[in-house]
């Protein structure tokens, strides 16, 4: 005979036993998201990581990194992985594929756009890569204070390497691309031809030889915080910066900086999965969801960063007032998409020329 149990007993019985198991529910799953900090994470907290976590119960953990593969790698290679998703540019997306640090995506399971075109005729050219998803597209631009220069600020790219026309020093981040491709243009290349020439010797001499016309009015950055500051600082009388730094100062800090578009070079931000996360049905979810449609057009409400998706792009209203800010927004001046696969092949070579030119 089985002995009956009393049904209060059991449902203590039962609430123990549940109290001492380890909760499997959505909400406790988490994830933790690299990105470069500011208002660009921002932007992605209130057009990704909200919605998602809403939508799935996932929590997602926001933090900063430098964009070195070597921070990656160290996660990798060790075992000990910190972050799930990160947010990358596309030279070091295709590289850390190559060395094995990032996971595979399949493309045939990205949605739809909101339009019903499929993802892979959404996404703009060379925004799907083998390990990488596009999400946005910003620009690297010239900045000065419209309360000094007003409109005798700068139209071109020779006007930031004039020391005589525009005394003063000038903000540059402290890496070769973008600095590079613009020495060129400032000394006469034409957009189709700078990588051309920079993949030869003598191209490269011809780079660092227009830089040393600079260099010793050159203030170095490494943060995109950096630009707005040194502005602000008056430290630098312009400076090369990231576009939506300098769009998001003006609006929340109320400052006058201007926006100087010719040569400007777009490149695209990617997320990417750590090879060997634990959490990676996730962060593949995760990524999916990022880079859909209404998410990427919802990220332009905070920072005029372009949506990598056409479909996302047909979403962002006339009345959103970052729209006239967007990379692509017809502005005037030169412009050139970033090679990817140049920086991929020529980056640490050119990496370790730009330490020995800066040593000098």
């Amino acid at each position: 005979m089985f002995k009956k149990i009393h049904l209060s007993a059991l449902t203590v019985v039962s609430a123990a036993v549940i109290a001492i198991l380890p909760s499997t529910g959505a909400a406790q799953q988490a994830l933790t998201v690299a990105s470069w900090g500011g208002a660009y994470t921002n932007s992605q907290i209130e057009a990704y990581h909200k919605p998602f976590t809403a939508k799935t119960g996932t929590k997602i953990t926001s933090v900063d990194w430098g964009g070195t593969l070597g921070e990656i790698s160290a996660q990798v290679k060790s075992g000990n992985i910190k972050w799930d998703v990160v947010d990358l540019e596309p030279a070091e997306a295709l590289k850390g594929c190559e060395e094995g640090l990032l996971e595979k995506i399949d493309p045939s399971k990205l949605p739809a756009g909101a339009d019903g075109t499929p993802a892979a005729k959404d996404f703009s050219s060379g925004m799907i890569l083998p390990c990488a998803i596009g999400v946005i597209t910003y620009a690297n631009i010239v900045a000065y204070d419209k309360a000094k220069l007003g409109a005798n600020g700068p139209k071109t790219l020779e006007d930031f390497f004039n020391v005589s026309k525009f005394p003063g020093k000038r903000g540059v981040k402290k890496d070769p691309s973008v600095i590079l491709e613009w020495a060129l243009m400032a000394d006469g290349v034409a957009v189709a031809d700078v990588y051309k020439v920079l993949s030869t010797p003598a191209g490269v001499d011809r780079a660092f030889k227009k830089l040393d016309t600079i260099k010793s009015s050159i203030v170095w950055w490494s943060a995109g915080a950096q630009p707005p500051q040194l502005l602000a600082a008056g430290e630098v009388v312009m400076t090369h910066a990231w576009h939506g730094r300098i769009v998001d100062a003006n609006n929340k800090e109320k400052k006058d900086f201007g926006v100087m578009w010719d040569g400007q070079i777009q490149i695209p931000d990617l997320y990417a999965i750590l090879k060997g996360t634990k959490n990676l049905e996730s962060a593949q979810e995760f990524i999916r969801f990022a880079s859909s449609s209404q998410p990427l057009a919802d990220q332009a409400k905070y920072i005029p960063y372009a949506p990598t998706r056409n479909s996302a792009l047909a979403l962002i209203p006339a009345s959103n007032p970052y729209k006239a800010w967007l990379p692509n927004a017809g502005h005037p001046g030169r412009a050139m998409p970033t090679n990817a696969q140049f920086w991929m092949e020529n980056g640490d070579d050119l990496n370790k020329k730009f330490a020995a030119w800066l040593a000098k």
